[in-house]
């Protein structure tokens, strides 16, 4: 067959579009493979986000690797257990935004600063082993690791210990500053060897009231199991929840650490 210079000209572009599209074909399936891949990456690690919604305390997270699909599904089953942390971590916890909110659980509302000025104000040689500075920071580690607030747990301290004068059966170096195992006017309670580690064990008592998480250090409360068996499931949300149970009778318990916290924010 004969073919003018015309159609022989048409025959080429057309052998040579074939080529380039055939040449781009397995470049586009697996840029289109990858796109699939990162957006099946991006939904997984949208639902992880969205585990955390209406929270603003977290466990600090990082971009999860390209791995299978496995591993990211085990991952992604592990963050819905409930009641675990990883030692160390910080947990989640709905954010405190009213000095009349009375939950124990919650994110710090008073500064560090404005605890020390409070305890200050009120006592200026507290006998504590560490600086005043020192030990509010120990309330802020401690607490919110554990989610429990800080900036109250520390106005229970100032209650409990009279704003660490003592005077009463718990003396200065036990570092008990929650009234732990006194019992009676005669049982002294509990010791603990550091001023952090009478922190932990008071942070780790709330939270033995407060939840049935367990806590993200070593326990060091020496009555965490004793309250945890006690209720088993049911939890303390309310400081007012502790009248009558972490002080006896503490009618008004509750209510006057809360008023000191509030005290505290005017510092």
């Amino acid at each position: 067959m004969q073919f003018t210079q015309q159609q022989q000209g048409l025959l080429v572009c057309a052998l040579v579009g074939a080529l380039a599209v055939t040449a781009l074909s397995p470049v586009t399936g697996e840029a289109r493979r990858h796109h699939s891949r990162a957006q099946q990456e991006t939904t997984v690690e949208t639902t992880q986000d969205n585990l955390h919604v209406g929270h603003t305390r977290a466990v600090p997270r990082y971009p999860m690797a390209r791995q299978g699909s496995e591993d990211m599904q085990a991952r992604l089953d592990a963050s819905l257990q409930p009641g675990e942390t990883e030692p160390g971590s910080y947990v989640q916890v709905p954010a405190t935004v009213s000095a009349y909110d009375d939950a124990i659980i919650g994110t710090p509302l008073a500064s560090q600063e404005q605890c020390v000025k409070y305890l200050l104000a009120a006592n200026p040689l507290p006998d504590i082993s560490v600086t005043p500075q020192e030990l509010v920071s120990y309330y802020y580690e401690e607490g919110e690791r554990e989610g429990i607030r800080p900036d109250v747990a520390f106005a229970q301290a100032c209650k409990e210990t009279g704003f660490f004068r003592y005077g009463g059966t718990v003396t200065p170096d036990q570092n008990n500053y929650c009234g732990l195992g006194t019992t009676s006017a005669t049982v002294k309670g509990a010791y603990f060897a550091t001023a952090r580690l009478g922190v932990r064990a008071h942070i780790q008592h709330l939270l033995a009231y407060a939840s049935t998480r367990q806590p993200g250090e070593a326990i060091v409360d020496p009555r965490y199991q004793l309250v945890r068996g006690t209720y088993g499931q049911a939890t303390l949300n309310r400081w007012e929840d502790l009248n009558g149970r972490w002080a006896v009778p503490g009618y008004t318990y509750g209510q006057s650490i809360l008023s000191m916290f509030r005290a505290m924010l005017r510092e």
